[in-house]
């Protein structure tokens, strides 16, 4: 049960404070990049945001906490969750998201030097 709101200036906040994260404006929302390589992106409803999900674990995520993850219709094919922000528990639910995103898309030199210890 959530006991916070998270908000997209949080969002922004925990990927900006990872190791050369750019914020790139496309298709009409803030997208995050790792080393060029997008992470999140937020849309313009303001009540998610996306992250990179290899899709074997997306179903199992979803059937878990299906009032936190959903796949848009138009992204079944991609490798994405969308993650309502009305429905995490904490700043640092949010944060360890958002990191595990970004170390999918960073490139090696970045993941094998950041530690969980230099968390955001």
């Amino acid at each position: 049960m959530p006991v916070m709101t998270a908000g997209p200036a949080d969002v922004r906040r925990a990927a900006l404070a990872l190791p050369e994260t750019t914020e790139v404006l496309a298709w009409g929302m803030p997208t995050f990049r790792a080393a060029g390589k997008m992470f999140v992106t937020m849309p313009d409803d303001e009540t998610s945001f996306a992250v990179r999900c290899p899709k074997l674990e997306r179903g199992e995520l979803i059937a878990a906490e299906p009032e936190k993850f959903w796949v848009p219709r138009h992204e079944a094919g991609s490798h994405w969750v969308r993650v309502r922000l009305a429905a995490l528990e904490d700043l640092a639910e949010l944060r360890d998201i958002v990191l595990d995103s970004w170390r999918q898309a960073a490139p090696p030199r970045l993941t094998d030097t950041y530690g969980d210890a230099d968390r955001a």
